[in-house]
């Protein structure tokens, strides 16, 4: 009798069980703990940015210092999270991610009890571990829970990431820098522990693929894919923009337009509120549209013009509106900026050669390559301009906008494009060979 090939081993058959099955109450536990991940990685992060004015003298850093030190967790991330992603195929996400919340931790308690700069270089690039291991194997566990709605999955934990940043500028200031590291290395211990208890690799009674190649193989079938490439390139640029002009917000406002700590910090938790709505309504706007690149290109350049504002009337001319009124145009540009993020994270997914099996792989590579270029663009733009705030922000808004070359480059990905509506043809083909 001849076989039949079980589609499950296949890219379109694991695609084709996900989204047949129910969908389980239990992803939104997923979801949560996820998000709470999020929340916490860059709550640390900004932290830095929060507390800038109080850190840089105490440790007698430089912009050039500061800017090495808030990205620090992402040169974690270039160095862990290709390894991380192949392996998160390999032995499934929910170890890979919790050996680096492990290390996390650590880096955590480190920086807490090392105020100087070299340790407060060492604790924070421990502290990428934990985001770098969950980023890179994200479209994983959101490809197996959540199947056609990933994107939206997607749009959620993107909107967590602004969470942190409001809780951030608004919380950190308010606690000596002692006090505010202590309490976040003991909410991270105890998420840590949420993990170990709430994670599963999978619903119940669903089993992933076999892993059947070895690691090299995993990593080669994403890296010879021309568009995770430009998915990273992407993601890079984006992200290197929108992450330090976000940073460089309250000391901006601070030493060129002397707000106050506090009200510079609302400006930027607005910027950062509006982030947490673009994330989340944007992929709804798109996945109702049926195709991204136009709208994704819209959007880059209405929020690069927003972010060239900002620079060139509020701080070179000085012409600040009214705190109602730039606290609005703060939380609109945040939105359109943040709108491209969850997009294109998710547009691995979509990829015909390399759907739900190499999600881990391509995750990490685009992890890997994007933040290469977060990590380095605004260091390198901080070294070239220096101490001049206009200069440095015009450079970033302009990164931003060149995001825009790459998906361009991108094919449609959308459900309404050719590419989509092909492997929904291959998973019928596929259901219809698993029920002969």
């Amino acid at each position: 009798m001849p076989s039949v090939r079980n589609p499950l081993q296949t890219a379109e058959g694991e695609r084709t069980i996900m989204e047949k099955m129910k969908k389980p109450a239990y992803r939104w536990v997923i979801l949560v703990i996820v998000c709470l991940v999020g929340i916490l990685s860059n709550y640390m992060q900004y932290q830095i940015s929060a507390l800038a004015v109080f850190l840089m003298p105490m440790l007698k850093i430089s912009q050039t210092g500061f800017s090495t030190l808030m990205m620090m967790p992402m040169l974690t991330a270039v160095f862990l999270s290709i390894p991380m992603g192949t392996y998160g195929d390999r032995i499934g996400p929910k170890k890979v991610v919790l050996a680096g919340l492990a290390v996390a931790v650590i880096g955590a308690w480190v920086r807490t009890f090392g105020l100087n700069f070299p340790m407060q270089v060492l604790s924070m690039f421990l502290l990428g571990a934990g985001i770098a291991a969950l980023n890179s194997n994200l479209v994983k566990i959101f490809s197996v829970w959540f199947g056609d709605q990933t994107q939206m999955a997607m749009g959620f934990f993107f909107g967590s990431a602004g969470v942190g940043v409001i809780l951030a500028q608004m919380v950190a200031p308010m606690f000596s820098v002692f006090n505010s590291y202590l309490i976040a290395a003991i909410i991270l211990t105890v998420a840590t522990i949420m993990w170990i208890i709430l994670i599963k690799d999978a619903p119940d009674g669903v089993t992933l693929p076999p892993a059947t190649d070895s690691p090299l193989k995993y990593f080669g079938v994403a890296a010879k894919s021309r568009n995770v490439w430009l998915v990273a390139l992407c993601y890079g640029f984006s992200m290197a923009a929108s992450t330090a002009f976000a940073g460089f917000i309250p000391q901006t406002l601070i030493n060129s337009n002397g707000f106050t700590p506090q009200t510079a910090g609302m400006v930027a938790s607005a910027a950062a509120l509006g982030s947490i709505i673009g994330s989340i309504v944007g992929p709804a706007i798109s996945s109702r549209l049926g195709k991204w690149k136009g709208f994704l290109v819209l959007t880059i350049v209405v929020g690069a013009c927003f972010m060239t504002y900002f620079w060139a009337v509020v701080i070179m001319m000085q012409q600040a509106p009214t705190l109602a009124i730039l606290l609005t145009i703060m939380f609109v540009s945040g939105a359109f900026g943040a709108i491209n993020g969850p997009i294109v994270q998710a547009m691995p997914f979509a990829l015909p050669d390399i759907r739900g099996k190499y999600a881990g792989s391509a995750g990490g590579l685009v992890s890997t390559i994007g933040l290469l270029c977060a990590f380095f663009i605004p260091v390198i733009i901080s070294a070239v301009a220096g101490g001049n705030y206009v200069l440095n922000l015009g450079l970033e808004s302009l990164i931003f906008l060149l995001s825009v070359v790459f998906v361009l480059l991108i094919p449609e990905l959308g459900p309404k494009g050719e590419i989509a509506q092909s492997i929904a043809k291959q998973d019928q083909l596929a259901a219809a060979q698993a029920q002969a």
